[in-house]
């Protein structure tokens, strides 16, 4: 089974653990770092149905979401409390408000046309979401297809070979191998986790920003 299928099976069983109920404290603290204006669109590849795009909308940014389960897509508009306009585009299902669309697709099925102008990415989730060979291809698209927009980039640093499974280990050497030579980079912070991952493997928040 592939991780797309994982991903579709997790959503079918409700293995959705991972969703927060607050909006993530590293966004809140270092998201105007991208020093963006009222009214800008950001990009959250892989969003799920995050409360981090309340937030956003919260902010008066415009958000584009892509999400491969539509069944995240819907539960996203229902716990925001918004009626989407439904549509396709280019084959591809869109659910979209004034200031929120979300497309219900693989983010390599999305190109810069269907974007439009997009001014920031919000990755959270989908770097580490991803493995070792997919990140190298998913990395060039998301620069591609946004233009090479700024990012705030959120990933975890442990010892891979202790846990091989998502959320993985994405550690400096690889985000600067990915992005170092695109945009300038700055870890804005890294903090071990209380308590480390489950199980107490010890592991860290990095917080990085791209411009």
């Amino acid at each position: 089974m592939n991780e797309n299928s994982l991903w579709l099976q997790r959503w079918e069983n409700r293995e959705i653990g991972f969703n927060q109920n607050q909006p993530n404290s590293f966004m809140v603290k270092h998201f105007d770092n991208l020093n963006l204006e009222t009214g800008t669109r950001v990009l959250v590849p892989l969003c799920g149905k995050s409360i981090d795009i309340s937030w956003l909308l919260a902010k008066g940014h415009k958000v584009t979401g892509v999400e491969l389960s539509e069944q995240a897509v819907i539960e996203l508009f229902d716990e925001l409390t918004m009626s989407p306009n439904i549509s396709k585009i280019d084959g591809l299902i869109l659910y979209s408000t004034e200031n929120l669309e979300v497309y219900v697709a693989d983010i390599f099925e999305i190109n810069s046309e269907m974007l439009g102008k997009i001014d920031a990415i919000y990755d959270r989730a989908a770097l580490v979401a991803l493995t070792t060979e997919v990140r190298v291809n998913y990395t060039a698209h998301l620069r591609d297809i946004s233009n090479h927009a700024p990012q705030l980039l959120l990933c975890f640093e442990y010892d891979q070979s202790l846990m091989n499974r998502t959320p993985y280990s994405v550690e400096e050497s690889e985000v600067r191998k990915h992005y170092g030579e695109h945009y300038t980079l700055k870890l804005l912070t890294r903090e071990e986790i209380a308590g480390g991952f489950k199980g107490g493997l010890i592991a860290s928040d990095a917080v990085w920003l791209l411009k």
